[in-house]
């Protein structure tokens, strides 16, 4: 049984406790937050009470003897708490980002060499049914080889989640705003189509929270990659949540991926529609439904000795081209 304890019990920490009871080899015995009663609340809600709780990370693992660490806490201590479950001789399942900076993230990389242990990132969306399919699709030459996309994500947060958070809306500690945490998924998933960028423009804006904020609500950037040129659009501004939307455009026809939905347009008139079958939802429904699948890939490639998808390697792409969108807009502003 491996034994798996979560550090920061807030929000999203319950997709991963949830997530964690559906695997049958896995046992949640440890939950830490510096507000202790939320650990408390967590071992009562998914296991009756008989987890361990715990003040710190610290404290959870020298009383612990535990196999895989799950952090979720605030953006700044991903990498300090990572870094130091490593040195425990636990493995890593981190929420995003894995860093906010280039250094932290070479830290990270040296840390994982060094112990000789895995980390693996929460980036579920590369999960969903409908990446899957496009990526079957693509494999198949559906629409031959992409030479366009185009990404928009519109959701909203208002004052209210950047006050009632503590460390939200700082570049110091959320090391970003609707770029490294909203939309950081989106940006990987070009990647994961498109392959690593060659060079980008960007320009990011505060439009709806001045005062609020330090961090971008609106961020925009032109990429190009290898064999494509990508535009995306990303910002928290907008009056509701929406399905985000990306589309791969390609010498034979197009493809745009849509909430559960799949549609293809091809240059002589065909056109498909894939509708696809959500899963169970864990939080909100346009985080995507794969977070199960994500993180039952990590426990199933850790126990039969596989490369894992979402390994810390795998991420180094998506990472350098976000630091490459700030640093664009830094300078334009």
């Amino acid at each position: 049984m491996v034994k798996v304890g979560i550090v920061g019990c807030g929000g999203i920490a319950g997709n991963h406790a949830r997530a964690l009871q559906n695997i049958d080899d896995v046992s949640l015995s440890a939950f830490a937050d510096i507000r202790r009663e939320r650990a408390q609340t967590f071992s009562q809600v998914y296991r009756e009470g008989k987890a361990g709780v715990y003040g710190s990370l610290e404290e959870m693992l020298d009383q612990e003897n535990l196999d895989v660490v799950h952090v979720c806490t605030p953006h700044y201590l991903h990498v300090p708490m990572t870094v130091l479950a490593l040195k425990k001789g636990c493995d890593v399942f981190m929420e995003k980002p894995p860093a906010i900076s280039r250094e932290q993230f070479q830290a990270l990389t040296e840390a994982e060499l060094q112990w000789g242990k895995e980390i693996g990132v929460c980036f579920q969306n590369r999960y969903n049914e409908t990446t899957k399919k496009a990526d079957e699709l693509l494999i198949q030459g559906k629409i031959g080889t992409v030479r366009a996309a185009r990404a928009f994500v519109t959701w909203n947060r208002t004052a209210d989640y950047y006050k009632k958070s503590g460390w939200r809306g700082s570049w110091e500690t959320e090391g970003g705003g609707a770029l490294i945490n909203q939309s950081i998924h989106t940006l990987d998933l070009l990647v994961h189509f498109l392959g690593k960028h060659r060079q980008v423009e960007a320009s990011m804006a505060n439009h709806h929270l001045k005062g609020v904020i330090e961090v971008e609500d609106t961020v925009e950037a032109y990429i190009s990659f290898e064999k494509a040129v990508g535009c995306f659009y990303a910002t928290t501004a907008y009056g509701a949540d929406r399905p985000v939307l990306i589309e791969l455009e390609g010498e034979k026809g197009r493809m745009r991926l849509e909430d559960t939905k799949l549609y293809v347009s091809m240059a002589d008139g065909e056109e498909e529609e894939y509708s696809l079958k959500r899963r169970e939802i864990f939080g909100k429904s346009y985080w995507g439904d794969g977070h199960q699948a994500c993180i039952s890939d990590f426990y199933r490639c850790r126990r039969q000795g596989l490369p894992y998808q979402n390994s810390l390697e795998s991420t180094a792409a998506t990472f350098e081209l976000m630091m490459d969108i700030y640093e664009s807009a830094k300078k334009i502003k």
